[in-house]
C-alpha cells in the first residue's frame, strides 16, 4: 500500500490557537519513517495553504471563518478522492476537527463512484454534532460530523456534491464524554451510535469495539477513522485542542487502532487536534504516531 500524508494546518475551526502546528509536530515525531519501517511506501504531499485568522474577518459569529474553512475542505476533498481513485491510502494530519468535512467528503465521493458503503468511526471526547443554530461558540470544529450527515450550512454539506456523505446509522462515536444540549438533541433524532466513556468503563474497550464492528464494520466497505487526540486522557496526551479529563488510557487507545487494523476495513484515516503549545516535549505528537502505527498493523505486544 502507498500512503499519502496530507497536512492541514488549520486552527480556524477551534476556539484556541495552536493546532495549526499539529501536522509539523507529527512529522517531527517521525510518522513517515515509522510507516516506512512497517513496509509501506510513503508520499508526503506537504501542507495545504490556509489563511490565518489575522488575514480575515469573522463574517458569521455562528459559523466562524466559514468561507475559508469551506475552501480548504473543498481542496482536501478533491485530494482525498484522487488518492483513493488511484488505489492509495490518504492519511490526513490536522489541524482542528473541521477538516473532517473535507476528508469524509472525498471518501464519500469515491465510495459513491465505486458503489461502496461508507462508514465512519469517530473517536472523540466530543460528538461534533452541532449546527450554527445549536453551537454555543460558533466554532466549526464542533460541527463536522453533523455536516457530513447533511446538517448545517449548505456551503459545508455540499462539498463534494449535493448528497449525504454518510448515513447516520453507519457512524459510531467512541470515547464520548461531553455533549452540548443542542447536539444531544440532534444525535437522538438521527440515531447515531454512541459509546461513551461510561460504556467503556462498564464493558471494556474490547467489547465496545466488537459492538462497533458488529453494528458498522461488518456492514460497510470503506471505514473512515477520524481520531481526535482529545479522546485520550490528558495524562497521556496533554497537548490537544480541547483537553478533557477522564479519557481513554494508553492501552484503550491502542486497542481501538489495533482492532481497526484487524478489521481490514479502514481505507482512510485522519488524526486531529494535536496542539504543541500545550504539549510536553512533543509527547502528544509522539503518542499520535504510535497510534497510527497500530492502525497500520503494528502490535504493541
Amino acid at each position: 500500500m502507498t500512503i499519502h500524508i496530507i497536512g492541514v494546518p488549520m486552527d480556524l475551526g477551534a476556539g484556541r490557537r495552536g493546532v495549526d502546528m499539529g501536522p509539523s509536530a507529527i512529522r517531527i515525531a517521525g510518522i513517515g519513517p515509522r510507516l516506512v519501517d512497517l513496509g509501506y511506501k510513503v508520499i508526503d504531499e506537504g501542507d495545504l495553504a490556509i489563511k490565518t485568522q489575522e488575514e480575515q474577518k469573522i463574517k458569521d459569529p455562528h459559523a466562524k471563518y466559514l468561507p475559508e474553512i469551506t475552501r480548504v475542505a473543498g481542496i482536501l476533498s478533491r485530494k482525498v478522492e484522487k488518492i483513493l481513485r488511484h488505489g492509495h491510502f490518504p492519511l490526513v494530519l490536522g489541524g482542528d476537527h473541521s477538516i473532517a468535512i473535507g476528508t469524509i467528503s472525498g471518501a464519500a465521493v469515491e465510495a459513491r463512484r465505486k458503489r461502496m458503503k461508507l462508514g465512519v468511526l469517530w473517536v472523540d471526547a466530543h460528538a461534533d454534532f452541532n449546527t450554527p443554530e445549536s453551537s454555543p461558540s460558533g466554532n466549526i470544529h464542533g460541527m463536522p460530523l453533523a455536516a457530513c450527515i447533511g446538517l448545517g450550512p449548505r456551503a459545508l454539506t455540499r462539498i463534494g456534491g449535493v448528497f449525504k456523505k454518510v448515513e447516520p446509522q453507519n457512524v459510531a462515536i467512541v470515547g464520548l464524554r461531553t455533549l452540548d444540549k443542542g447536539e444531544r438533541a440532534n444525535i437522538l433524532r438521527y440515531g447515531v451510535k454512541i459509546f461513551t466513556m461510561e460504556d467503556i468503563d462498564k464493558y471494556g474497550i474490547h467489547h465496545v469495539m466488537n459492538e462497533v464492528n458488529r453494528r458498522i464494520g461488518k456492514k460497510v466497505d470503506h471505514l473512515h477513522v477520524s481520531f481526535d487526540l482529545d479522546s485520550v486522557d490528558p495524562v497521556y496526551a496533554p497537548g490537544v485542542g480541547t483537553p478533557v479529563k477522564g479519557g481513554l488510557d494508553y492501552r484503550e487507545a491502542h486497542l481501538i487502532m489495533e482492532m481497526v487494523a484487524e478489521s481490514k476495513k479502514m481505507r482512510s484515516l485522519e488524526l486531529v487536534e494535536v496542539n504543541p503549545i500545550l504539549d510536553n516535549r512533543n509527547q502528544s505528537a509522539e503518542f499520535a504516531v504510535e497510534l497510527m502505527q497500530s492502525a497500520f498493523g503494528k502490535k504493541i505486544l
